[in-house]
């Protein structure tokens, strides 16, 4: 088995990632600073092969001193949020995430050289894809498309050319992953001063489920969604997701690849809506709803092509909507009650 050091630990898929790690055997080592929730109490804590520091990762020192040891590293710290997150902090998320990304390679770098440090996986998303005109979206369009609007997603584009940029001049093996709107437990309000209100609700920039969630259990009707609804996207499980970065982690073939991780069901905005909307109300509640303008940057369509993953890796994401929502809606809900959200 594997020493793992995993950047972003805290994170919202960094938390799924950690216990799909130890489940398979791995020794984990944590870092995080709580930047965008706070500490958060993750089921881990305390298990005999997860150490946990907190920390900055843009300090290259530290993430050195980490390495220490370690097989492979996860490079998952980033500031990252909902589509609102793209517009209140447009500067701040390149900036910060540069920064992060050259404090992570450089320390890569050396552990490499130093002998133990075979590779390096790192966290892209599907915003590289932002710009696209076709679909689905095969690995490769990124470099075939224009760059992304969003400066989020230009320097998500930028950490695959940073993997690369590595291995070119300094042999450093990697992985890039793309996961694909990431649906789970354990997000919650995040910190900082941006807020943003849909109707009478304000959501603190979290993602589209939690939000939607949210305005529904706390009584909005009709129910507030951006533009009209018919943005497509795939929404897929963090523990669906921890398993395709775990085997993209482990395989031999993923070495100098690049996979988008995603269910392949196509699901609307407005789809999703009533769907949370049903499960929370009941069928005899009519289902209303306003539009609200949309974001610049509210990508209409986010389709991956699958099959790399699935033919090279075996990774299916086998999670339903409904299953995702059964273990979502509770979870916000109870933290809704207790004025988390």
């Amino acid at each position: 088995m594997a020493k793992v050091l995993v950047t972003g630990s805290a994170g919202f898929i960094g938390g799924y990632l950690v216990a799909e790690l130890l489940d398979r055997g791995h020794e984990v080592v944590g870092v995080d600073n709580f930047s965008k929730y706070g500490p958060v109490a993750q089921s881990h804590e305390g298990h005999p092969r997860f150490r946990f520091v907190e920390g900055d990762a843009r300090d290259t020192d530290l993430l050195t001193g980490l390495l220490d040891g370690c097989d492979h590293l996860v490079a998952g710290a980033a500031m990252i949020g909902g589509i609102s997150y793209f517009h209140a902090y447009a500067y701040d998320l390149l900036a910060t995430n540069e920064r992060i990304m050259a404090a992570t390679c450089d320390a890569a770098i050396q552990a490499h050289r130093a002998g133990r440090l075979s590779k390096v996986t790192y966290l892209s998303s599907s915003m590289v894809f932002e710009s696209t005109e076709h679909w689905p979206s095969r690995e490769g369009d990124e470099r075939r498309i224009p760059p992304p609007l969003s400066s989020y997603g230009f320097q998500k584009l930028a950490v695959e050319y940073y993997a690369r940029a590595a291995w070119d001049q300094y042999q450093l093996p990697y992985t890039i992953v793309r996961p694909f709107n990431c649906v789970g437990v354990g997000e919650g309000r995040a910190l900082g001063q941006a807020e943003v209100l849909s109707g009478n609700v304000k959501l603190a920039m979290s993602h589209v489920v939690p939000d939607l969630v949210q305005k529904i259990v706390k009584g909005q009707d009709p129910l507030h969604i951006l533009g009209e609804g018919d943005q497509v996207r795939h929404y897929t499980y963090g523990g669906d997701l921890a398993r395709g970065i775990a085997l993209a982690i482990e395989h031999p073939a993923a070495r100098n690849e690049d996979f988008n991780l995603s269910t392949a069901e196509s699901t609307t905005v407005l789809e999703l809506a009533e769907l949370i909307w049903r499960k929370i109300k009941g069928p005899d509640v009519p289902f209303r709803h306003v539009s609200d303008d949309p974001f610049q940057y509210d990508v209409q369509k986010r389709v991956p092509d699958t099959t790399k993953a699935r033919e090279v890796l075996g990774f299916t994401a086998t999670t339903t909507l409904d299953e995702m929502l059964d273990e979502v809606i509770p979870w916000v809900t109870h933290a809704v009650a207790e004025g988390r959200l």
